[in-house]
């Protein structure tokens, strides 16, 4: 795992074409040249789902979709962000006064949140102030990780636009921290894959401490995305928070009753405290209604798909002949564990999976947290074209309206394909 900074390039905007639009919208919104420009990546999660903030290895790869961010300091303390596509507000404030709203986070939260992990790590008293133009090519709510692509962004925007450094592990250690500023309990994958991937490989990203080994896949396979057109916000419902704290409560019962039937323990009573120490100290703050946890299916999917993400790790590194059969296995047992024992799938979702597994995928999943957004398929590059060709036939055909037209809706990645040529572990860019 690489241990120094964000990779620093010199390039020229007029060669870039989408620096080049970025770089005349800023002036035509801000009236000045943008002095750098950040980017970083999304992320496909292969195996290892809703496990990281269980302190368990994960194991995505980064991919071409990303946000890149054009940034101008200022001498104000105020801080402006400004977003290429009309649908997003304008948003400004004080660099002194960050209120991050978890009640209804819109996408600038996400922004505030990179913002003030790195203000908290260094304790800043004077940050300086920015204007800023973000152009976000990963589908919104899409399981892709723009959301913590954003924050991990912020972080770098906010690092350097105070001189300040850091290295990518520590980077990724406290965007993952300051994402939970917005409500969010989650672990630390999506934003560790943003600073660690690198092109053409896959990552087992383990934690305490964070530490990222390469994973080879297989050359003979494709990695097909495909979005349900189903947007799911994490941060704006209790559903992903009310899982941590289901594995949270299993965890402390496993530790304080070894043995016990799971079916006969009443919370309070068998862990000794009190309601109010339940609520504070154990539950988040939009899971405090919750009446009933589900602790023997959300452990027993845990346990089950930790095991998974080695087992696909072991393939990849011994290479079988039937290496993408043993794969697709995996990833189809992950499915099933996620829509039965951790029910956060969603009709779309299954029948998105049913379909690419019947047009020649040998593995289909949900990846993100689920209940909408994508699933990701492990195909054989010769049955490539007819998949893709047959899914956009049968699912997306009869999609009406925005989210259909306007999504990137399918699309194959391949490691090391020369069309995918992207420097993931590059992300702070500086132009000249």
């Amino acid at each position: 795992m690489a241990a120094e900074g964000p990779s620093i390039r010199l390039i020229q905007v007029a060669e870039h074409p989408r620096l080049l639009k970025m770089k005349e919208m800023f002036v035509s919104k801000f009236g000045s040249i943008p002095e750098f420009y950040v980017r970083a990546p999304g992320r496909v999660n292969l195996i290892g789902e809703h496990i990281d903030y269980c302190g368990y290895a994960v194991l995505p790869m980064a991919i071409e979709q990303d946000i890149l961010i054009a940034v101008e300091p200022v001498k104000s303390q105020t801080f402006y962000l400004a977003n290429t596509n009309s649908f997003f507000l304008d948003f400004s404030t004080s660099v002194n006064d960050i209120h991050i709203n978890k009640t209804k986070p819109q996408w600038h939260n996400y922004f505030l949140c990179g913002l003030k992990g790195i203000q908290d790590h260094f304790n800043l008293k004077n940050p300086t102030g920015m204007n800023c133009l973000l152009d976000g090519i990963i589908p919104p709510s899409s399981g892709l990780s723009s959301s913590s692509a954003l924050v991990c962004c912020a972080g770098l925007v906010t690092l350097r636009a105070n001189g300040l450094s850091l290295s990518k592990t520590e980077l990724a250690e406290i965007c993952t921290k300051s994402e939970r500023y917005i409500g969010t309990e989650g672990g630390g994958m999506d934003q560790s894959i943003s600073f660690l991937g690198e092109e053409g490989m896959a990552k087992l990203i383990e934690f305490n401490p964070l530490r990222a080994t390469d994973v080879q896949l297989p050359s003979e396979a494709s990695f097909v995305i495909a979005n349900s057109c189903v947007e799911m916000n994490k941060a704006a419902t209790s559903h992903f928070n009310t899982r941590v704290m289901e594995c949270r409560l299993a965890a402390k019962f496993l530790a304080k009753y070894k043995g016990l039937k799971w079916k006969e323990v009443e919370i309070c009573n068998c862990l000794e405290i009190s309601l109010e120490e339940l609520r504070t100290q154990i539950l988040s703050k939009n899971t405090q209604d919750v009446l009933l946890f589900k602790l023997y299916q959300r452990a027993k999917h845990v346990f089950s798909e930790a095991a998974r993400v080695l087992q696909f790790k072991k393939i990849c590194e011994e290479a079988p002949a039937n290496s993408i059969q043993l794969l697709g296995d995996l990833m189809n047992q992950s499915h099933v564990s996620c829509r039965t024992l951790y029910e956060c799938s969603c009709p779309e979702l299954d029948r998105l999976v049913d379909l690419c597994r019947q047009f020649g995928a040998q593995g289909s999943r949900l990846t993100g947290a689920g209940w909408g957004g994508c699933a990701v398929s492990l195909v054989p590059t010769d049955k490539l074209p007819d998949l893709l060709a047959n899914v956009q036939e049968a699912y997306y055909q009869s999609k009406k309206g925005r989210l259909a037209v306007e999504k990137p809706c399918l699309f194959a990645t391949k490691p090391g394909e020369p069309s995918a040529r992207r420097a993931f572990n590059e992300c702070l860019l500086i132009t000249r």
